[in-house]
């Protein structure tokens, strides 16, 4: 396992760490504590020592299981979750200094632990950004004892490039895959000009990028993939990056062109994620112990070639950009 720096945090992080939306089973079954300590203690045992959590995964369940491992196990693990998105509804006029609080109290009694070594704003609405006394609320925490480090999850580059304007603000977790390719252009300079981390979630584009699905994959009827393809749930781009599921498929089989040698593209679009120096580490998630080993498996690939590269951009610009790019 190669290691990170995140940001202004200091922490030294796997490039390769795990996100628990999944961990205790399929999207849609009851949460297994069971199957979320095999894939948590498998991602330890693996070299993984940043895992990232909210207190919406599994009504809470997630926490509890992410703080189990950390009092059980000896190495330092470094643990982020997220707050905001219980508020209902989830509007501007939600979020308050003293909700936030709560958020965080809420949190450290669910995982039994002292302090939060990252706790992150979960997908705000865009206004939220553009209020200092949201920000500030998270540096009297600090002082507390109760959080080490603010960080914010987004949706849109532009909120991004807000959030960097508050000093607290160590890290940014945002949609980076080959289908989701504008946070390049900006953002990760800025983010890496002030010494932010970068954290990648839907690193496969919810299973795209697996190579694995075809026109004729059912998806359970509780699965974000079945009910909320043109987002009636939460943001669209949370689900197949906000691409045409057909679409997304035509560009799939042009990229296992691409990498004639690989029968699962998971690896290799986890190993294209990590070819960007500005990213701090990558949280695909796992629903079975099987699917972390397929994920591991990147970081043994050597790098993608300058020709490779070139290839998946054409494929971007061609297929998928037209489409998604100036909409996140």
């Amino acid at each position: 396992m190669q290691f990170r720096k995140l940001g202004k945090t200091g922490f030294s992080i796997s490039e390769i760490s795990l996100g628990t939306w999944q961990v205790g089973g399929k999207w849609g079954d009851p949460f297994s504590h069971e199957n979320a300590d095999k894939i948590l203690n498998a991602a330890v045992d693996s070299g993984i020592n940043f895992i990232d959590t909210a207190d919406v995964y599994g009504d809470g369940e997630s926490e509890k299981a992410v703080g189990r491992l950390v009092r059980n196990r000896s190495e330092r693990i470094y643990v982020a979750t997220k707050c905001g998105r219980q508020l209902q509804p989830h509007v501007n006029e939600a979020y308050t200094p003293e909700a936030m609080r709560r958020f965080v109290e809420a949190s450290l009694r669910n995982m039994q632990l002292e302090t939060l070594d990252l706790i992150q704003l979960h997908c705000p609405p865009t206004e939220v950004y553009y209020r200092p006394e949201i920000f500030e609320v998270f540096d009297r925490l600090k002082e507390e004892g109760k959080i080490l480090n603010l960080g914010v999850s987004v949706e849109k580059v532009e909120e991004g490039l807000k959030a960097l304007e508050f000093p607290n603000v160590t890290t940014i977790q945002l949609i980076f895959n080959m289908f989701r390719q504008r946070p390049t252009e900006l953002l990760f300079k800025e983010a890496q000009r002030r010494d932010v981390g970068l954290i990648v979630r839907v690193p496969l584009a919810s299973g795209l990028l697996t190579g694995k699905f075809s026109p004729e994959t059912k998806f359970s009827a509780d699965d974000h993939r079945n009910f909320n393809r043109n987002g009636e749930a939460f943001d669209k781009g949370e689900t197949f990056s906000g691409v045409d599921y057909n679409t997304g498929l035509e560009a799939v089989e042009e990229l296992k062109l691409v990498f004639p040698d690989q029968p699962n593209l998971a690896p290799v679009a986890l190993r294209w994620v990590l070819m960007f120096n500005e990213v701090s580490c990558v949280i695909p998630g796992a629903s079975k112990p099987e699917q972390l080993t397929s994920n591991l498996h990147a970081a043994e690939l050597p790098q993608l070639s300058t020709e490779q590269m070139q290839q998946v951009q054409e494929i971007y610009d061609r297929r998928i950009r037209p489409l998604v790019h100036q909409i996140w």
